[in-house]
């Protein structure tokens, strides 16, 4: 079984909110809101009960990042919610092609977020359609 396998996220998720990214400079500022978004504070207030929080924004950061610069424009992040679960799903234009994490690599050289969010979320996956891709991912709030 392919570790990054082709599926819609779950139903029920309300969109929190919908931010368009240019350049991966704006990650600075989406992990900003994330934070925001989750626990009312722009930076780590409580790492001991934010932990759930920071899963969050390590997953948006790496699959925000990857449709950067694999992707193309334009890439939008949302952000949903239902109950205590959140969703991070990442659109780029390349439906064409697919989430691959990377194999046989020298880990020095990167390539590995792939692993990182499927490892860090409760449930994973991507989804095509025309002209774009969505890679997402929930984790489990609290």
């Amino acid at each position: 079984m392919a570790l990054w396998q082709s599926a819609r996220p779950p139903h029920g998720f309300a969109e929190v909110w919908c931010q368009e990214l240019r350049s991966l400079a704006e990650l600075a500022g989406l992990r900003a809101r994330l934070r925001s978004s989750t626990t009312g504070s722009r930076t780590v207030a409580e790492p001991e009960r934010d932990h759930w929080s920071e899963r969050l924004v390590l997953i948006a950061d790496e699959l925000t990042s990857n449709a950067l610069r694999h992707g193309g424009a334009p890439v939008a992040a949302v952000l949903g919610r239902a109950g205590g679960q959140w969703l991070i799903a990442v659109r780029d234009a390349k439906a064409e092609v697919p989430p691959t994490p990377a194999r046989g690599r020298d880990p020095g050289l990167g390539g590995f977020g792939l692993y990182l969010v499927a490892d860090l979320s409760a449930a994973h996956g991507w989804f095509t359609e025309p002209g774009a891709k969505t890679a997402w991912a929930v984790v489990d709030g609290a």
